[in-house]
């Protein structure tokens, strides 16, 4: 795979041959809603028009809508009876036409793909008209702001990941589902009933409604320390996907005196980044996928096992890296509803952490949308190994009936762990007692809770040091603690994992997310700048923590 640039499969794991990338320069305007009779600019897919890489570069009106044109050739295959369009990500909603044609299925926020219904050999036009409105809260936002400063960051709006269609047989694989079992995995098909899975040794499977059952001897599981994939293809009818799986299991066991987060029935320690996943010139979308190996293999070389991917939902290729590289990932739903700098920062930060949810954003529509987008979210990661936790609100964001939303979330993947409320208001259940901690020292949590449950500092840190000349804003700095020297910044980033991670360790603390990866505009407290051109912390540093970590834990292994 080239990761070099965006014109590669964007399913690693659902691939067919059949491909047609359609990102790069499409004619553009925003305009009313019918369709507009001219195009007076250009844009670049798949980048926000916000972002610099788009051509555009100015914030979207959010009275007009953005038009997209773009046209491409077309050739029927005698094999194949279904032409899908698909568009990873989309902000907010989206209407299809083809050759003037209004398809009958509209792209989202988080869509599979729809089958183009007027498609001709020959030219084709395709139009994609895109609503968004920053200021209706149902539609999940994460850290978007119209008024960007501190922890708030430039909007997104229009396609802002791969658009490509695909041809497909009358009867074709719509959907996989991979299923964790204790000596192999279940594979379920959706679309079609039989066929056969080669694995890549040559051995076969068989297919029988919808069901493929995968058992096997001497198996290698998956762990970010040995990330090993089985690749497949599968066969049925007309239908030839590729794709591939990783066996590992999770699992909240007592070791040491304390429930920890285990993984293949080993304890382990998530030593990790909060990564929000933007980026200088591209915002949302970097300019191309080879960025991700880059952030991982970063985080990988200063010692951290895990990324918390924070109130976003990367492109696939992002979690096929975790998948490939060796990364544990920690995935945020992303927030909708309202924040409230009092409620949601002033009130939980002076200690009233257990305050009750059922009569908070009480709006309907909101609700229900935090739960179509919950549920869209998981089905679309599902199959990912690297993915082991789910966050479901994080500090407040939109927070209502968590207990409801952790049993919805435990119907929808019963196998994975599930952080109810990440820092604050602790008022349901959950597998994680979890704690962000910026401004004081961390006390482990000594309630009822913290023994039942494993305990988590799902956010700390953010010390933030300018580097001059990689900077956002040369005359802004947001951050948690400020120094002015990386000697200082070094000095102090070493205490502050000797002080509120490592002696926690031997009494159960499972994992600790350090805030962040990178810088993000006037944010400056990354372990590296926005433009990832410079890294701050000194590796020697950051490897004797991760020794420290390491030590640590073999006090409760043994």
């Amino acid at each position: 795979m080239d990761l070099n640039s965006w014109n590669i499969y964007p399913r690693p794991q659902m691939v067919r041959k059949s491909f047609l990338n359609l990102n790069g320069s499409w004619d553009f305007c925003e305009g009313g809603e019918n369709i507009p009779s001219s195009f007076d600019e250009k844009i670049t897919v798949p980048f926000a028009m916000e972002s610099a890489l788009s051509g555009i570069g100015r914030r979207h009106d959010s009275k007009k809508y953005m038009w997209y044109r773009t046209f491409f050739d077309y050739q029927r295959d005698s094999v194949f009876s279904h032409v899908l369009l698909n568009c990873g990500g989309i902000d907010q909603t989206a209407d299809v036409f083809l050759n003037g044609i209004r398809q009958n299925c509209p792209l989202d926020f988080i869509h599979d793909s729809i089958r183009l219904s007027s498609i001709k050999d020959g030219r084709n036009e395709l139009l994609i008209r895109v609503y968004d409105d920053i200021k209706d809260l149902a539609y999940p936002y994460g850290k978007q702001s119209n008024k960007p400063s501190g922890m708030w960051y430039t909007p997104v709006s229009g396609i802002w990941q791969t658009v490509w269609i695909e041809e497909v047989p009358l009867e074709y694989v719509t959907g996989l589902k991979i299923i964790q079992r204790k000596h192999g995995v279940d594979i379920r098909i959706f679309g079609a009933g039989q066929g056969v899975v080669t694995l890549k040794n040559g051995d076969k499977y068989h297919v029988n409604d919808g069901l493929c059952r995968i058992r096997l001897k001497n198996i290698r599981y998956w762990s970010a320390e040995d990330p090993y994939l089985y690749e497949f293809t599968l066969r049925t009818g007309e239908d030839e996907i590729s794709s591939y799986f990783g066996i590992r299991s999770e699992s909240l066991k007592e070791a040491g005196g304390r429930k920890r987060l285990c993984i293949n029935d080993h304890p382990v320690f998530f030593h990790g980044l909060l990564d929000q996943g933007y980026f200088k010139d591209g915002i949302y979308t970097p300019d191309a996928p080879v960025r991700y190996a880059g952030d991982i293999k970063l985080a990988k070389d200063l010692g951290f096992n895990m990324l918390r991917k924070h109130i976003k939902v990367e492109p696939e290729v992002f979690y096929y890296l975790c998948d490939k590289l060796g990364m544990y990932v920690f995935q945020d739903m992303v927030n909708n509803g309202d924040y409230a700098f009092l409620r949601d920062t002033i009130i939980p930060t002076l200690g009233f952490q257990w305050l009750p949810d059922h009569n908070t954003h009480k709006d309907r529509r909101t609700r229900k949308m935090f739960c179509l987008y919950a549920q869209k979210t998981v089905k679309r990661l599902y199959n990912h190994p690297s993915i082991v936790y789910w966050t479901i609100f994080n500090e407040g964001w939109g927070q209502f009936h968590s207990t409801d939303l952790y049993e919805k979330l435990k119907k929808w993947d019963p196998g994975r762990f599930a952080d109810s409320n990440s820092g604050w208001f602790k008022c349901g259940k959950s597998d994680i007692s979890s704690w962000h901690v910026y401004f004081h020292k961390f006390f482990f949590p000594i309630t009822p809770e913290s023994f039942e449950r494993a305990v988590v500092l799902s956010e700390f840190g953010g010390y933030a040091y300018k580097v001059k000349g990689h900077t956002h804003n040369e005359n802004k700095l947001y951050g948690y603690a400020k120094f002015k020297s990386l000697k200082e910044y070094n000095k102090a980033l070493e205490a502050l994992y000797d002080r509120d991670v490592i002696a926690h360790i031997p009494g159960g603390l499972s994992g600790a997310v350090y805030t962040q990866l990178s810088d993000v505009e006037t944010e400056e407290n990354g372990i590296c700048t926005y433009d990832r051109q410079t890294v701050k912390p000194d590796r020697s540093v950051m490897l004797r923590i991760k020794d420290k970590i390491d030590e640590a834990m073999k006090t409760i292994e043994g």
